[in-house]
């Protein structure tokens, strides 16, 4: 029993020491490791990501920290069959032992095949691929807005083709890295230019072609929201006829290669002129028919009476005027006629109503010195000078007696 005693450890201590061992044997240093991902937590606080790794028999933990996790290019889930690269350790707080992983790739394809497709689904899922979204192309622009690499192959073969293709319109060009470390914001900030500015009418953003790794500026989530976010339409032109980016899903129209992209921006001008001259042609027919039409209209009126001898104008109309002018005659003493005899009913009535004719019957009129009428005798005082009005005159009196 006290041999035994010698021999006892804290669980710490017991942890530590099979995390010595483990850490000592140089293969657990750098294991690769495959299997299917589950049980996946990413905590976006910290950044680190964990998981376990299972076959059909056993399962292992993992984690993977935030100084691995950020330079992977595609987001691991659950039921993703990968190839972990990684080191075997215990994590002594719970006596278990796990892998540290620091790569993952996706089994079969690699990893930014993955995140490509992850995001494809993603920004198609949120309505940017939508061609309801898209803008129309100008047919006739005047200014072509030009982002890519000031030294590349694609600037020269965009600017020769709308050179021989539509030498009106003038191109602008907007030099950036097209690949590598800050080309996805030199990208996304040409883009804010064109559109503050607001010089052109379309523009092309592009590049010639290569690996998925040379493309990958345009496989960004922050360039496609720059491109669904543009007033100016826009032409995506990145690599060869068989490369495919996100840009060329969000762009208003997809070129399969730069050259391409200015056919596409500017018409031909043959074909500017040939249009022009059929316009012609129609407008100069139009033309003539009409010119045509108006004359025999200009013949119809020669033709007319009233043109061929002016007599026959002033003899139609003074027959007219005569026949009018007989007319209002008439109206006139008909009209008046009808006034005349209402005139003499309404004389009728007022000379029936006139106080003459009461004054005729034997009646007068008295009025006071206002030469106000006096209809009473209370109204009268004794001495008031007043005048008596009769129907063939008028005489003035004084009252001396009032009864």
């Amino acid at each position: 029993m006290e041999q035994f005693e010698k021999l006892v450890v804290s669980v710490s201590q017991l942890n530590n020491y099979i995390k010595g061992l483990f850490d000592q044997i140089p293969v657990f240093r750098n294991v690769y490791v495959s299997g299917e991902i589950s049980n996946f937590k990413h905590h976006i606080k910290s950044g680190h990501m964990y998981f376990s790794l299972k076959d059909e028999h056993a399962v292992v933990k993992a984690v993977m920290f935030q100084s691995y996790a950020s330079r992977l290019r595609f987001q691991p889930e659950n039921g993703m069959q990968v190839l972990v690269k990684a080191r075997l350790s215990v994590y002594e707080r719970d006596g278990v032992y796990q892998l540290y992983v620091e790569d993952i790739q996706p089994k079969g394809v690699g990893g930014l095949h993955v995140a490509f497709e992850q995001l494809k689904q993603a920004l198609a899922a949120r309505g940017l691929f939508d061609e309801q979204r898209k803008k129309p192309l100008p047919r006739y622009p005047e200014k072509i807005g030009v982002i890519t690499s000031p030294t590349g192959a694609a600037i020269r073969d965009i600017a020769n083709v709308l050179q021989r293709r539509y030498p009106l319109a003038e191109m602008l060009l907007e030099p950036v890295l097209v690949q590598g470390d800050g080309a996805v914001e030199q990208l996304c900030a040409a883009l804010r230019k064109l559109n503050d500015e607001n010089k052109c009418d379309v523009i092309i953003i592009g590049r010639g072609g290569g690996s998925i790794e040379d493309l990958w500026a345009f496989n960004s989530e922050q360039l496609a929201m720059e491109i669904a976010a543009s007033r100016i339409p826009v032409i995506s032109a990145v690599g060869h006829e068989t490369d495919f980016t996100i840009a060329d899903f969000v762009a208003d129209k997809r070129a399969p290669t730069p050259s391409a992209a200015a056919e596409i921006a500017v018409p031909n001008i043959t074909d500017v002129r040939s249009e022009l001259a059929a316009c012609k042609a129609a407008l100069l027919h139009a033309l003539s028919a009409r010119i045509s039409q108006e004359r025999v209209k200009l013949e119809q009126i020669k033709a007319k009476p009233c043109l061929r001898d002016i007599r026959y104008v002033i003899d139609e109309n003074r027959m007219r005027v005569a026949s009018l002018s007989e007319k209002l005659e008439k109206e006139y003493v008909l009209k008046l006629q009808v006034e005349k005899t209402k005139l003499q009913g309404l004389a009728g009535k007022m000379d029936s109503l006139s106080p003459l004719k009461v004054l005729a019957r034997g009646y007068s009129i008295v009025k006071n010195e206002n030469d106000r009428v006096i209809s009473s005798a209370s109204a009268l005082h004794e001495g008031e000078q007043i005048e008596i009005r009769f129907s063939d005159g008028a005489a003035s009196a004084q009252v001396t007696q009032t009864r």
